[in-house]
């Protein structure tokens, strides 16, 4: 601010000079001085003209403050230039610089007719500030009206996907999960948005899953009930012979076991899908698990005359043993009940460095791609004309499990050719 000061000063001690140079070279007395000077007044200069006997005289606009302080007068005594812009302080720093003040002027002597004459100058206030005052106007209101636009534009930009998002949320609450959001956008909410979005589909697809879970529970319930209490019904109408009333006995008691079986997959399910599953973890022979369970369905591979092959390394492994019967109990029936009469099973385990392995492959009706993809699904049955033949969530079971042990599970089949269920588990043993 200094160095800004002394330039402005040394400006006008440079214009000072020159009109004093001019006035010197007029070689005139006091009458064509003032012309001269009223000239220099009118082109945007205060000058106030002071002589050594001490007659003064001002050109051009009035100072507001004319007291001129003692060590200006060393222009007239000892002709030296006074730098009162570059000295003048005030409490506003720059606004001192417009000070219309005889202080705040620069000072150069000059001689005429003899006699020894301090010339004082500095440009016209009113003019700077009705220049600067311009300039100042228009800037701020540029800068005001760039300000607001851009406070509205992007107050806008920010608002409306804010709005969406509230829009969208009210829907998800009316369970409309199907309401579209379009949100285009590279920063944080278009993130928000994609998240959203994930999130709303996921919201879908757990609402169908829910209603379709409900529906089939719902349905494997009441078949067997409503048997169960028809046939209850003829029983108590006592017009029945003793050999439909053993019939209808079978039925009940199968449709029993059926309720009774439904019920317990429910509650397994339902225990597995709680992420903080208890499992009880010990070493677990898979080997001796496997042919167990081969032996107790034994009477129904003879009924469908079932040939079983296998061959199972003695493989070890920690897991939960009662889960895990669970998957072969479930694999194995199935590998049954979709073989043809007289078909065959074969089952193998082994392990390699890293993976232990286990096949089980039947000789059965098979599926189509379109099954593979959907078997996992609860309530999923290949044939729903067999409904009273299962559950339908065996193998979603089954999957579950063998997720919750690391492992993986994958279906090879062809209609009419058989399917084969590989197992894959990490050897960390």
């Amino acid at each position: 601010m200094s160095s800004t000061k002394q330039k402005i000063d040394q400006q006008n001690v440079e214009i000072a000079q020159t009109i004093t140079l001019n006035l010197e070279n007029m070689h005139s007395n006091h009458s064509s001085l003032e012309p001269f000077l009223d000239s220099i007044g009118n082109l945007g200069y205060q000058i106030y003209v002071i002589n050594e006997s001490g007659q003064d005289a001002y050109f051009g606009n009035a100072f507001s403050k004319t007291e001129l302080p003692k060590e200006a007068m060393r222009v007239i005594l000892d002709k030296e230039i006074y730098h009162g812009m570059s000295h003048f302080s005030h409490k506003f720093l720059m606004m001192g610089h417009f000070s219309n003040d005889v202080k705040n002027t620069v000072g150069v002597p000059f001689t005429m007719s003899g006699e020894q004459y301090g010339l004082f100058l500095r440009p016209n206030n009113k003019l700077l500030f009705s220049d600067i005052h311009m300039i100042l106007a228009w800037f701020f209101v540029a800068v005001t009206v760039v300000s607001i636009s851009g406070v509205i534009l992007f107050a806008k930009h920010l608002i409306q996907p804010i709005t969406k998002l509230t829009e969208a949320t009210r829907e998800i609450t009316r369970e409309n999960f199907l309401y579209p959001l379009k949100i285009n956008r590279n920063d944080e909410l278009g993130q928000l948005a994609e998240s959203f979005n994930n999130m709303q589909r996921q919201l879908q697809h757990n609402d169908e899953a829910r209603k379709s879970f409900i529906n089939n529970v719902s349905h494997d319930f009441q078949s067997p009930l409503m048997n169960i209490q028809g046939y209850a019904e003829l029983l108590l109408s006592q017009s029945v012979t003793e050999t439909e009333s053993k019939e209808y006995l079978q039925i009940i008691d199968q449709e029993s076991k059926r309720l009774s079986n439904l019920t317990k997959q429910l509650l397994l399910l339902t225990s597995l899908d709680q992420k903080a599953y208890p499992m009880k973890i010990s070493e677990v022979q898979f080997d001796k698990q496997i042919k167990q369970t081969i032996r107790r369905y034994q009477w129904r591979l003879q009924e469908k005359e079932i040939e079983v092959s296998y061959n199972l390394a003695p493989i070890r492994m920690k897991a939960d043993a009662e889960l895990m019967s669970n998957v072969w109990d479930n694999l194995i029936t199935n590998a049954i009940k979709y073989n043809a009469h007289g078909g065959s099973i074969w089952i193998s385990l082994f392990k390699s460095e890293s993976v232990i392995t286990i096949m089980v492959k039947d000789s059965g009706i098979g599926m189509s791609q379109e099954a593979i993809t959907q078997i996992f699904d609860r309530f999923y049955r290949i044939d729903s004309s067999r409904k009273s033949d299962g559950t339908g969530l065996g193998l979603s079971i089954v999957k579950q499990i063998i997720d919750l042990h690391g492992g993986e599970i994958k279906v090879d089949s062809k209609v009419d050719e058989g399917t084969t269920f590989t197992l894959l588990f990490p050897n960390i043993n």
